[in-house]
């Protein structure tokens, strides 16, 4: 199959439109101009874009198909919001040097989006997916809030579909993802009793004390040879350091493989809550799993394979990658489809300043995507 060629100028001139863009989670305006841009694309192909409004603090979410079907061949995920906040694209705007393209959201996803657009354009106009259903659905809730509108469309969008292709980057080596752990976040607050730290200390029930045996005894629970770590990454409390603190709270971050890891962690919380190191506090917790681990199946091993031979015909090298980070492909996964990641061009450096798209990598991984999508459009799962 001969792939059509993909304008790289006009690609990156594009890129650098999106880019310019602040389009933060919790910016509905911002990410509405990229649902905006991306509408007017896909339906240059005259596929059928259907907005979906999940939530009205954040910006809508697009479900583009080729043609009405009840079974897709397959599901694209991909998505059009940033972690940077409002003002950021001013500050650091899209620029070009030694090689790499730069700016907030470069390759975390905005080249997946493109890419992901411009391999379907292809595929279209060569008759690729002529009597095949495609799905693709683009979310604007991903960063921060982990999909938090979105994702049950995303989980009922996976099983109407045989497999599933996230155009998220590909790792800063180049390597595709075919694992990712699951994620829990956790919101603990003690309440303790308020005193003068000089005068009535020991009427003082010390909710900071408190919460520091929960830090230790979290922490401690990182379990590296199972893969399930706990990182306590945010803390406050007290008012004045001459009072004895009533308040603290903390943030609990868990990334698992094995949801029973996760049982056992809530089991923790409920046992420090219902036994207090520092007499006269209370804990309340609340949380919970707010993305599933991805964990490959049979038929997801056999796309691995598939995947693999695909790239040693285009002399692409690449491995693959078990990550630690999230993605919408997790929900895929959890609803039982067969799901490949990382599919977008390399980069690396996301959620930073320094984040980076290798641009020698796009046109390649272009042609890897074209070549795996006509690949699954007839797959026999």
């Amino acid at each position: 199959m001969e792939i059509k060629k993909l304008e790289v100028s006009s690609y990156l001139e594009e890129l650098e439109y999106l880019v310019n863009i602040d389009s933060v989670s919790s910016d509905a305006a911002g990410t509405a101009k990229i649902a905006e841009f991306m509408t007017a694309k896909y339906r240059s192909l005259g596929w059928q874009v259907k907005e979906h409004q999940f939530n009205n603090t954040i910006g809508p979410c697009l479900e583009i198909t080729n043609k009405a079907a009840e079974q897709y061949e397959v599901l694209i995920l991909a998505h059009m919001d940033t972690v940077f906040p409002i003002g950021t694209a001013k500050e650091r705007p899209f620029f070009i040097k030694d090689g790499r393209a730069y700016g907030p959201g470069v390759v975390d996803c905005k080249a997946g989006l493109l890419s992901g657009f411009y391999a379907l354009a292809a595929l279209e106009t060569m008759g690729k997916l002529e009597d095949r259903a495609v799905c693709v659905f683009l979310n604007s809730d991903h960063e921060g809030i982990s999909s938090k509108y979105s994702k049950f469309h995303s989980e009922e969008l996976a099983k109407q579909s045989k497999c599933t292709l996230v155009i998220e980057a590909a790792r800063a080596n180049g390597n595709l993802v075919h694992k990712r752990k699951g994620i829990g976040r956790y919101y603990i607050e003690v309440d303790g009793v308020a005193a003068h730290a000089g005068v009535d200390h020991q009427k003082g029930c010390n909710a900071i004390e408190e919460i520091a045996h929960w830090v230790l005894a979290l922490q401690g629970r990182t379990d590296y040879a199972k893969e399930t770590t706990l990182n306590i990454g945010k803390i406050s409390g007290g008012t004045s350091i001459s009072a004895v603190p009533d308040k603290a709270k903390a943030e609990l971050d868990i990334r698992f493989y094995d949801e029973k890891a996760v049982t056992v962690i809530e089991q923790l919380m409920k046992d420090l809550a219902a036994q207090p190191h520092v007499a006269g506090t209370t804990a309340n917790v609340v949380g919970g799993i707010t993305r599933p681990s991805m964990v490959p199946s049979e038929k997801t091993e056999e796309l691995v394979h598939a995947i693999d031979e695909i790239g040693k015909s285009l002399q692409i090298d690449f491995g693959w990658t078990a990550s630690g980070g999230g993605s919408d492909g997790s929900f895929s996964a959890a609803a039982g489809t067969p799901t490949i990641d990382g599919l977008g061009p390399v980069g690396g450096g996301a959620h930073s300043s320094q984040e980076y798209l290798e641009i020698d990598t796009v046109v390649p991984r272009y042609e890897l995507l074209c070549k795996i999508i006509a690949y699954v459009v007839n797959w026999k799962k």
